[in-house]
């Protein structure tokens, strides 16, 4: 039974800004995003075994392991490659579930990076991409090597952007999770079939976090605040004083650029503390500036 294995971190995501487009003949919609990884993130191990296939994790949906995003990660990986033939792979949850931060996603992404570091033969970077596409569209970009871009299509299509200073940021998380199946359903029954047309995003909109809070929307905040009232509550507060509050993903989690304004205000002074909706919880973390890389384990 060999031992050889890898770690990393499976970095957390939120979307500085998220478009959703029309919904494509199979049923799924194509997006229009732009990716940050942030500090926060899940410790992935994977040991490459004989024969068994294993999953252990302290925090699971109540389903079968080989229905976890990063157990199907594994199994895509070998169907690919013709290796490993077995695998253990063992996660440390710190990312919330359900929360838009791209966790079951992050975890899936590092193990496909960390079999990739182990490989023989390891997959060129469009070959991995492929194979991350096929797990969700939150994939394809954390299993790059970027720290930020803008996604198109269902997250394989990436443009590389030079990741913002880092940053606190503040992650508010309510106290339940939200089906990301539901919030397009929600959207679809808002806006019908035809979404509003608006400007590509660009490069240029997102170089600063001035002009990155300026140019963030998330189409998915007008159904979402209207079912939920505690994330409703959680960005009136930063409309009212022009601060860079965003939702991330489908929800429920909400994050704060402290320091940063979507426009000047004049005459309202510093604007009130932040009285959370009860049962929120809070988590202070950074923006990223690099990916963390793959430890190999001997």
């Amino acid at each position: 039974m060999s031992l050889r294995g890898g770690r990393t971190l499976a970095q957390a995501k939120v979307n500085l800004s998220l478009r959703v487009l029309a919904k494509e003949p199979d049923g799924f919609h194509s997006i229009e995003t732009v990716f940050l990884r942030i500090a926060l993130g899940d410790d992935v191990r994977v040991h490459v075994r004989e024969l068994t296939r294993t999953l252990r994790c302290g925090v699971m949906r109540d389903e079968p392991e080989e229905k976890n995003l990063a157990y199907r990660a594994a199994e895509l990986f070998a169907e690919k490659t013709g290796w490993p033939h077995g695998f253990e792979i063992v996660i440390k949850k710190r990312i919330p579930i359900g929360g838009g931060l791209g966790g079951g996603s992050a975890d899936a992404a590092a193990v496909l990076r960390i079999l990739n570091a182990l490989a023989e033969k390891p997959l060129a970077a469009k070959e991995l991409g492929d194979l991350a596409a096929r797990l969700g569209s939150d994939v394809p970009f954390l299993a790059s090597d970027a720290t930020m871009a803008i996604g198109w299509g269902r997250g394989e299509k990436l443009l590389q952007l030079p990741p913002l200073p880092t940053r606190d940021i503040h992650l508010f998380l309510p106290p339940f999770g939200i089906d990301t199946t539901e919030a397009y359903a929600l959207l679809d029954e808002y806006r019908g079939d035809r979404p509003g047309e608006q400007p590509d995003f660009t490069a240029e909109m997102f170089a600063d976090w001035e002009s990155a809070a300026r140019h963030s929307s998330n189409d998915f905040e007008p159904v979402i605040r209207a079912r939920w009232p505690v994330i409703d509550a959680l960005l009136r507060r930063g409309e009212e004083h022009a601060l860079f509050y965003r939702m991330s993903g489908s929800g429920s989690t909400v994050f704060k650029i402290p320091g940063i304004s979507t426009r000047a205000i004049e005459g309202k002074g510093a604007p009130p503390k932040l009285v959370v909706p009860k049962g929120t919880g809070r988590i202070v973390t950074r923006t990223s500036e690099s990916v963390v890389p793959v430890e190999i384990l001997d």
